[in-house]
């Protein structure tokens, strides 16, 4: 039986790309263009920041569009090729759904990524994320507690923190002292501070024991230490502070100090129809029995070990490749420094000697050979 001829393949076809006879895009002239989406919306729906800031890191010249220095106001396509400082950057041109984290902030923590006085920051304990990073939406400065949100969404985070929207923020305040009536009038019609006038827009009396004394205060703006400067222009110092409400958000009674809780995909589009962002069209994903578990578990985060860069590393020698030490430091770290001798391999290790026999055997056949002599 005779074989059947072998089909000839086309060299230039592969199985990923067979060989078609359509035009290229770029060299069909009644092609439509391509949509092009605003550079530093993309930049931040990617969570890298607000549109601000990514509108202040263009102009700095640090992000490029096919090698070209990007402009402000710049559109680009699925098809750009853009980099920030040489590592190229994966866009979200299809809307994805942001994620929103819910953290229990205690005190002693700050809420900066860079402090150089290397104290705790929540940004220790956020987990991971993929093509994104975590925004904080405000801030809290180091003596208070309460909730604390994050957030993959650069527009989000601007909606909930921009002066111009006057989210509502609500605290729980404990005050050495009590307040009079015109003292709490007072605070709500406005006091002039160092930075301009600042008021509540409410303030109650939750109670107290003693000389403490509970009040809740809400207001709409997020300025340094607001809400301890009020208290202190009438000599009443703030004891404790902690914020339980961000607009929409407030924060559960079963995330206790310390802890954190993942918003699920539902709560998160309400954010984003509250705030008027738009919401993906794409579906939700559809998550399994474990993921759904997950979700809705309050969890205890665990503190990342922090990576040594490359300017805290020992340099090394150009020659031998190893580790050259510090100079300056410590004793134990400069190059002139006394080295300590290595220990000898069974340094302290002890043979077995005739001595080392028993002694009353010994005396007895010394006694023997005495008498056969």
């Amino acid at each position: 039986m005779a074989r059947p001829f072998k089909t000839q393949r086309d060299p230039q076809a592969t199985p990923r790309r067979p060989k078609t006879n359509f035009t290229k895009l770029a060299d069909d002239p009644n092609a439509p263009p391509e949509p092009t989406q605003r550079l530093h919306k993309l930049l931040a729906l990617a969570g890298l920041g607000s549109r601000r800031d990514m509108e202040l890191l263009i102009a700095s010249g640090r992000v490029t569009v096919n090698g070209v220095p990007a402009t402000a106001g710049q559109g680009v396509t699925q098809f750009d090729v853009v980099r920030l400082d040489s590592r190229i950057l994966k866009l979200p041109f299809v809307a994805e759904l942001p994620q929103v984290l819910i953290y229990h902030k205690p005190e002693g923590e700050i809420v900066s990524q860079d402090d150089p006085e290397g104290r705790a920051s929540v940004f220790d304990k956020l987990p991971k994320v993929k093509n994104a990073k975590w925004i904080a939406i405000g801030r809290l400065d180091m003596n208070t507690s309460g909730l604390l949100i994050f957030t993959t969404s650069g527009e989000l985070a601007n909606r909930f923190m921009h002066p111009r929207y006057e989210v509502e923020r609500e605290y729980a305040v404990r005050i050495f002292g009590e307040l009079t009536e015109g003292q709490m009038t007072q605070l709500k019609e406005g006091i002039e501070l160092e930075d301009g006038p600042a008021n509540f827009d409410s303030i109650t009396a939750q109670g107290g024991e003693g000389a403490n004394h509970w009040y809740q205060v809400i207001l709409r703006e997020g300025r340094n230490r607001e809400v301890r400067r009020l208290f202190e222009a009438f000599q009443l110092p703030v004891s404790r502070l902690m914020r339980v409400r961000f607009g929409p958000v407030n924060l559960p009674p079963r995330v206790k100090r310390g802890q954190m809780l993942k918003l699920e995909q539902k709560e998160v589009v309400g954010l984003l129809e509250w705030a008027d962002l738009p919401v993906p069209s794409a579906p939700l994903r559809q998550l399994t029995q474990r993921e759904k578990l997950k979700a809705t578990t309050v969890f205890m985060p665990k503190v990342r070990k922090q990576r040594v860069s490359a300017l805290d590393r020992p340099p090394r020698d150009a020659a031998t490749g190893e580790a050259r030490p510090y100079r300056g430091k410590t004793d134990a770290t400069r190059k002139d420094a006394p080295k300590k001798p290595a220990p000898r391999k069974n340094e302290n290790r002890r043979v077995r000697q005739t001595s080392d026999l028993a002694a009353p055997a010994m005396q007895k056949k010394s006694d023997r050979n005495r008498g056969r002599g």
